[in-house]
């Protein structure tokens, strides 16, 4: 009788055999197989600590070598000199042009880097109605820039992509813009302890606006593409206006504003916001049934609301406009999560702005729920959904008109109030 560890070996014997005849048939039968490239490759597993760190390592190398592929300044230097020796006459006003022989002179001079750039394709592209078929030097030489700072800014995110999959993690840019901090002059004046809640505060605007379906990780290309980068780099200019400031949601007034309006709300100061405290946000205006679906859907901790969640809010209510915005008011008014909002979701709401009218001492308004109708124009009469809303470019009315009785009484008055400013204009224009 055979032991047990006998035909076991017996067993994986006979399948190596049949394994290795079967794959050796079919090898035999049909070789295409072997020319398709392999397009899959796992990744190490957490206790796989060497494959780890050489795919670290190896991503840094790859990373380097493409650091070193850009343009340097000394290099966009010369062929900004390059481009101006081989400009083509005549002048226009005092803009310097170059056609595309003298272009391709240059590209043939500017060296291997610069080759990318001294395309036909790039060419025609800055090509406008210039009688002499030129193109501007200027324009032509901050493509190049643009392109340069574009792939430097993807490096640069690329070195905190841990997964090294093409995105952030929160945590990933969190730790981005904390090493950033200390490169932007605008920040300086900014406290050290103050430092994790500005972090906080830049994070959830990418997060929010690039991240709607909530997976927790932002595409860097998606970062790219997007304005936002733009808006925190501008914070290197040490001249940069007080307006500039004040709109530009990463500046050390816009963040110690939120921050301050956070602070302030929560009375108790046990560091989150109850329903009660969020009421007096902006005007004090916004409905309780409004506020009841606030403290529904998004996350709290024991039914209070923590600083994050209180961001997602404040950039909601900021930039009703948005797309990203109107999906996260349209979700509060989506009461029934139907996916649209019919009749009764919208009466649901209104009643709730009669009622903070009584308390106001206004003349309750009956509500005229195909006003709202009209002014979106669904492509069902009965049914509004996101995408109604948000093709209608009416979107913030039409939320502001359901959640705010400040913002209802604006819409209601808004002959009178144009007609105010018009008045105003006028006396301006006398004097």
């Amino acid at each position: 009788k055979k032991s047990e560890q006998e035909l076991k070996d017996e067993e994986m014997e006979l399948f190596t055999k049949y394994y290795m005849e079967w794959k050796g048939g079919r090898k035999s039968g049909n070789t295409s197989y072997t020319n398709i490239p392999r397009f899959y490759y796992r990744l190490p597993a957490e206790d796989e600590v060497l494959l780890q760190k050489l795919r670290e390592e190896s991503r840094a190398v790859f990373l380097q070598r493409k650091s070193r592929e850009l343009l340097d300044n000394e290099e966009l230097q010369n062929l900004w000199f390059l481009l101006d020796k081989h400009q083509t006459s005549p002048m226009i006003g005092e803009e310097a042009m170059i056609n595309y022989e003298n272009f391709l002179k240059v590209g043939e001079k500017a060296g291997p880097k610069c080759k990318q750039f001294f395309t036909a394709k790039i060419f025609a592209k800055l090509l406008h109605n210039d009688p002499y078929g030129r193109i501007s030097i200027m324009q032509f030489f901050n493509y190049v820039m643009r392109k340069v700072w574009l792939h430097q800014t993807r490096i640069g995110l690329s070195l905190y992509d841990v997964a090294g999959q093409g995105y952030l993690r929160e945590s990933d840019l969190e730790n981005y813009i904390l090493e950033l901090i200390p490169t932007l002059p605008q920040l300086d004046g900014l406290e050290k302890s103050f430092y994790s809640f500005y972090v906080c505060t830049a994070v959830r605007k990418f997060f929010f606006f690039l991240d709607p379906l909530r997976t927790g990780k932002i595409k860097i290309q998606d970062i790219l593409a997007c304005s936002f980068l733009d808006d925190l780099l501008e914070l290197r200019d040490e001249e940069l206006s007080k307006e500039s400031q004040e709109t530009n949601w990463f500046s050390a007034p816009s963040a110690l504003r939120v921050y301050g309006q956070y602070l302030n709300l929560d009375k108790d100061h046990n560091g989150m916001l109850s329903k009660e405290e969020l009421s007096r946000y902006g005007t004090g205006t916004l409905t309780n049934i409004f506020l009841d679906r606030v403290f529904q859907e998004c996350l709290t901790y024991d039914g209070e609301m923590d600083y994050k969640t209180y961001l997602d809010f404040v950039l909601a209510l900021e930039n009703r406009k948005e797309p990203a915005a109107l999906q996260y008011i349209f979700k509060l008014l989506d009461i029934e999560n139907k996916g649209y909002l019919n009749v009764f979701s919208l009466n649901y709401f209104f009643r709730a702005i009669q009622e903070q009218m009584k308390i106001h001492g206004q003349e309750p308004v009956s509500f005229q729920d195909d006003e709202i109708f009209d002014m979106v124009k669904p492509k069902d009469p009965y049914k509004i959904s996101l995408q109604d809303l948000i093709n209608s470019s009416q979107g913030d009315t039409v939320t502001s008109i359901l959640i705010d009785l400040n913002g209802f009484w604006t819409y209601e008055n808004r002959e009178v109030l144009v007609a105010s400013d018009n008045d105003n204009t006028a006396d301006v224009d006398d004097t």
